[in-house]
């Protein structure tokens, strides 16, 4: 009967490490069709102190890095936020996990950007275009269109802004996309079966760190 009993909590452990936490999981919304405006041409955002966060995690592990932005501006008018896009440059991931001379930190890059996951070699760049801000409880509500893969998405993220004497800064609060949104679907239990626990999360973690000229 002891074993028995073990045997259950050891089985309710494994499939609860297994449950993906949904928490912070932004809803995903059709494409919000905007006008062409300046903002898809002006460029104000400092690229090389500005960075995407990410992370991916598998039973048992994770992998997190950063990948930064090729271009983008923030649009600001009496001192609020009042539209923005940014181009991430996804030939520019980094995994800061392992460390840089790592084997395997080679291996990880180079499968991550690889056909597998974002095929970066025939979609190079990424992009967020912000379609609308709303103010709630001292935080924005940035609602933008996410392109990953040119598949387009509209999501809400939660936002700060700060506007200092010659600089913007931009910072969301972490958030979850669901790769599968966006035709990710390797090692996908979405997609595949018999996976047991070789399976790789489908959400994956995601923040911005945005710094722009004023």
């Amino acid at each position: 009967m002891k074993k028995v009993f073990v045997a259950i909590l050891v089985l309710a452990t494994v499939f609860t490490s297994c449950k993906e936490d949904k928490k912070d999981k932004v809803e995903v919304k059709e494409e919000v069709k905007v006008a062409s405006k300046t903002v898809e041409t002006a460029n104000n955002v400092d690229v090389l102190t500005s960075v995407l966060h990410w992370k991916g995690t598998k039973p048992g592990g994770e992998h997190f890095g950063v990948v930064s932005l090729k271009s983008g501006v923030l649009e600001i008018k009496d001192e609020q936020l009042k539209s923005g896009k940014f181009v991430i440059d996804m030939t520019s991931i980094i995994d800061k996990d392992m460390p840089a001379d790592n084997e395997y930190n080679a291996k990880l890059v180079g499968h991550l950007k690889s056909k597998d996951f974002f095929d970066v070699a025939t979609y190079p760049t990424a992009k967020f275009v912000i379609t609308s801000i709303e103010n709630k409880d001292d935080k924005l509500a940035v609602t933008g269109n996410l392109t990953i893969k040119d598949i387009t998405k509209s999501i809400t993220i939660p936002a700060t802004i700060a506007v200092n004497e010659d600089e913007i800064i931009f910072k969301s609060e972490t958030f979850k996309v669901d790769r599968a949104d966006f035709g990710i679907k390797y090692k996908s239990k979405k997609f595949f079966d018999n996976l047991k626990d070789k399976f790789i999360d489908d959400l994956m973690e995601i923040s911005f760190e945005v710094k722009a000229k004023k």
